[in-house]
């Protein structure tokens, strides 16, 4: 016996079908990924600080507020594995069109928006399907006495979180460790000239293979599938990319130099400390010739 369905209840389900296939289709046209040359990133060391972070004052360590099955919540020490926590940041930050005025601090290497992320193996260009920055999403865990711990520093209109020194899974004894840090400011920050809305700063990165995990993903995603990443994001090698490097990034997440439409990125930045000696030594020669006459 052959059940016909009635004519209508085909067409409402090919109707419903299509829309659901055109949605998809959308989500995907719209969807893109952008990728950033490695000519981008800049020499980190004397720029900011002499080992290359933005600044050396890292503020109180973090203190979980969930996590996965090792996040340790609450403990003050602020060791962990796959945790994470919450923050009010007190300013409003704006990511692919979206505005938030919280956050989540996550151990293993990024900060996300909506919730926190305790996922430890990094997937697609940024490392999760989610509203986050990875300055290097990778399996971090903090647990060893030997390793360094995840701090921040919030002020009225800027955020520094530093994954300082930090070790890998499962509780690995360091070294090695990896070292970098997150500049986030407000959408009402003054920019200094030459610096941008979001700063990666990198130090020494000894590590991207860990017992789970062998790569680590940077950049930045919407959680639709829109991203923007530095070249070679989630495939190997990615820690000598960026070791001892930094980048500023605009609030429309193109670096300040180095694209289309900004400045070629210098190849070398003087010291602080070297600058003031040119000034000085230019000062002195200008003495020098005024008294000859």
């Amino acid at each position: 016996m052959v059940m016909r369905l009635p004519t209508s209840f085909a067409v409402s389900t090919f109707l419903k079908s299509s829309a659901v296939l055109a949605v998809a289709l959308a989500a995907s046209a719209h969807a893109a990924v952008v990728t950033l040359p490695q000519s981008t990133l800049r020499s980190s060391p004397g720029v900011y600080t002499a080992g290359g972070y933005y600044t050396t004052t890292l503020g109180p360590n973090i203190v979980t507020t969930g996590g996965g099955s090792a996040a340790n919540v609450g403990q003050a020490d602020g060791r962990n594995d796959d945790g994470f926590m919450a923050l009010n940041l007190g300013f409003n930050f704006t990511l692919y069109g979206s505005t938030y005025s919280s956050l989540f601090i996550n151990n293993n290497g990024n900060v996300s928006f909506g919730s926190g992320i305790s996922s430890y193996v990094p997937s697609g260009p940024t490392g999760a399907n989610a509203p986050l920055i990875s300055v290097f999403f990778s399996d971090v865990d903090t647990r060893n006495a030997s390793s360094g711990v995840v701090h921040y520093n919030l002020s009225a209109n800027e955020l520094v979180v530093t994954w300082d020194n930090v070790g890998r899974y499962a509780a690995q004894a360091v070294p090695p460790s990896n070292s970098f840090q997150l500049v986030l400011r407000s959408d009402a920050f003054v920019l200094p000239s030459g610096e941008g809305q979001i700063g990666f700063f990198y130090e020494e990165m000894d590590w991207e293979v860990t017992q789970t995990s062998t790569t680590g993903a940077v950049g930045f995603g919407d959680g639709a599938g829109d991203a923007t990443v530095i070249a070679g994001s989630n495939a190997a090698g990615m820690n000598n990319v960026v070791e001892n490097r930094y980048i500023w990034f605009n609030a429309n997440l193109t670096p300040t130099c180095g694209v289309p439409g900004t400045p070629d990125c210098p190849t070398t930045v003087p010291e602080p400390g070297s600058l003031a000696l040119v000034t000085l030594a230019g000062t002195a020669l200008l003495l020098m010739r005024r008294r000859r006459r």
